[in-house]
């Protein structure tokens, strides 16, 4: 058991205004595994007016930009000099299994802080324009106090998704880890704190929704970032409206893999199976929803039925697991419900389709494939968040481009081909953020966010850091 009594505001682990806790549940043994503080309304309050004093009166905002860049390096340094003990950490809240742990919840996270700290170092903070009238100084200054709000799926690499590039703007941030995942949220409060961190530029609350929309609504906050559900993005996104905060929204995905008529099929097995059941399926980029051509789909359903049947199913710290566990019962019953539809609706499930025997412990749903699924379906249209996929045949290219933007979401996607330039062009066509030929990859150095219902704004690359900057003119006297 991790037992943790206390929060991390204002530089310091401090006494909670509520007696409220949170316990942390193994999705894999049902188990308690650790308990922290629930934060309430008055933590909020003051991680708020701590993390605003800290930009409002401390030298954190005024810094060199290389200067914070240099705590974010020493931060990155002290994750990895953790990793293992995050990534097993991680495991044991969320079912992730780790040996995708290692790299897509820690690694990456270290990744995209080495990247934010590289780009301190060329970005434009300020620059001389020349203009009609004379010349101008532009200023890039920090937006002010974030509230940071990350789900359970990917929690530490989301968190980084903010944080770095916050921190090298100049901000500083509230940090509102989910109910599910909590504890690594305390281990990178202690990597800041070991790190030498200003008071209050980091500030870690855990919380429930309530607490977490009087987070969104507080008079100190001036920008929320928020990663999670589309339900939840809609209400965030018309509370900041109220307030005409800046809002940063990245939301749900019911991602397209396209298959064109040229692609190797083992290739494509090889490639779309882990990307479309990465983290147990639990991630909104996960390619699931196959789109091939309909003389091959028989092929298809075949040779992913085969794959997807091999997957291993077990205990997420066993290095040998595949699929682990979902994340809580509620998950479960969610996942469960959605492969009761797609039957309803006349999908045909080829492999998977209820719980793994031999496992009486966790929230575990086999990795199911349905053929015969048509766009319409429940299925097909709305984020399942669990290991399963569905094939839809099309008839032409044109169909297949129709299909994949026949959806409320645009997050990501991907077409598989062996003409890569007419592949790249498909994969231009399709109304999504972010699109990968032959594989799947999400570039750090690129902007990521989506279309339509997948959010508003982008994170990664310049754009993520732009996302926590304000643009001053200063218009300058003729010479």
């Amino acid at each position: 058991m991790r037992v943790h009594d206390r929060l991390y505001v204002g530089g310091e682990w401090v006494e909670p205004g509520g007696g409220g806790t949170i316990e942390v549940r193994s999705p894999a043994t049902q188990e308690p595994i650790g308990r922290v503080p629930e934060g309430s309304t008055a933590d909020v309050d003051r991680a708020v007016a701590v993390a605003r004093r800290a930009f409002d009166e401390g030298p954190w905002p005024h810094m060199d930009p290389s200067e914070r860049a240099g705590m974010l390096a020493t931060m990155s340094a002290g994750i990895s000099a953790r990793s293992d003990e995050l990534a097993r950490l991680i495991s044991e809240e969320n079912g992730s299994p780790v040996s995708w742990s290692i790299m897509g919840q820690v690694l990456s996270a270290t990744m995209v802080a080495d990247y934010y700290v590289a780009l301190a170092e060329e970005f434009p903070f300020r620059e001389e324009r020349s203009g009609l009238l004379g010349s101008a100084l532009v200023r890039k200054l920090p937006v002010g106090v974030v509230a940071g709000i990350v789900p359970w799926n990917v929690p530490l690499f989301i968190t980084m998704l903010k944080l770095a590039p916050a921190m090298v703007a100049g901000c500083t941030m509230v940090l509102k880890p989910a109910p599910e995942t909590p504890l690594d949220a305390f281990v990178l409060a202690e990597i800041a704190d070991e790190a030498g961190l200003p008071p209050g530029v980091l500030n870690v609350v855990p919380a429930g929704r309530e607490v977490g929309e009087h987070l969104v609504t507080s008079e100190g906050i001036d920008k929320v970032s928020f990663t999670g559900s589309t339900a939840a993005g809609r209400r965030i996104a018309g509370l900041c409206g109220e307030r005409l905060r800046r809002v940063t929204l990245e939301l749900g995905g019911k991602s397209a893999a396209i298959v064109l008529d040229d692609a190797d099929l083992d290739s494509v097995v090889t490639n779309l199976v882990p990307a479309a059941m990465m983290n147990n399926g639990q991630a909104c980029v996960a390619q699931s929803r196959v789109l091939v051509a309909r003389d091959r789909a028989g092929e298809l359903v075949d040779a992913l039925s085969e794959a997807v049947a091999k997957l291993t199913v077990g205990d997420p710290l066993d290095t040998a697991t595949e699929i682990g566990p979902l994340v809580a019962e509620r998950q479960r019953d969610r996942v469960e419900g959605y492969l009761a539809a797609g039957r309803e609706e006349g999908a045909r499930i080829t492999v998977g389709g209820g719980r793994p025997g031999g496992l009486d412990a966790g929230w575990y749903v086999e990795p199911t494939v349905f053929a015969g699924v048509d766009n319409s379906m429940r299925v097909a249209r709305e984020e399942i968040f669990g290991p399963v996929m569905t094939v839809i045949p099309y008839d032409d290219v044109d169909g297949a481009v129709a299909i994949a933007n026949d959806s409320p979401y645009g997050l990501s996607g991907s077409v598989y081909g062996t003409d890569v330039e007419a592949a790249t062009e498909v994969a231009g066509r399709v109304r999504t953020g972010t699109s990968t030929v032959n594989g799947f990859m999400l570039e750090f150095g690129c902007p990521f966010g989506g279309f339509k219902e997948s959010g508003l704004g982008r994170e990664l690359g310049p754009e993520g850091l732009a996302a926590y900057l304000e643009l001053q003119s200063i218009s300058l006297p003729g010479g």
